[in-house]
């Protein structure tokens, strides 16, 4: 087993934390945005993923004040603001961000495999909930191709 770069966890936990925190934000706004006749059911998903977003962040922000010398980020990553808010464009931004908080997963795990199995079991928990993000929004995109 390798020792754990705690210095290099937290600052990818960090940043993990921020990216989900900025979801909150992103999903947020894209619930009040969408309009037409299936904004009922699309608003409904975009306020559980906010949510969802928010739980991550505070499950990331546990772990880091576990950390020694762990201190959580104030901050949020940015977001860019597309101004395109049609239920197609909601949806392929959404994955978009969701590949790259997959992204930032497989870089913790990367990071902390052999290190620490109780932060390589989160890690794979949250790539798994990532990657079953990707693929339903994968299939909620179909009927726009």
């Amino acid at each position: 087993m390798k020792d754990l770069n705690t210095l290099k966890t937290v600052g990818l936990l960090n940043s993990i934390m921020e990216f989900e925190l900025a979801g909150v934000v992103r999903y947020t706004h894209y619930s009040l945005m969408v309009t037409g006749p299936n904004r009922i059911p699309i608003v409904q998903f975009l306020k559980a993923q906010a949510s969802e977003s928010l739980l991550h962040a505070q499950q990331v922000g546990e772990i880091i004040t576990g950390l020694e010398e762990g201190h959580p980020s104030l901050k949020i990553a940015p977001i860019e603001e597309s101004h395109q808010h049609s239920i197609h464009d909601v949806l392929a931004e959404s994955l978009s961000h969701e590949s790259k908080a997959l992204s930032l997963y497989k870089a913790l795990l990367d990071e902390v495999a052999d290190a620490s199995v109780y932060l390589e079991e989160f890690a794979r928990t949250m790539i798994s909930n990532e990657e079953m993000h990707t693929l339903e929004l994968r299939k909620m995109l179909r009927d726009f191709s």
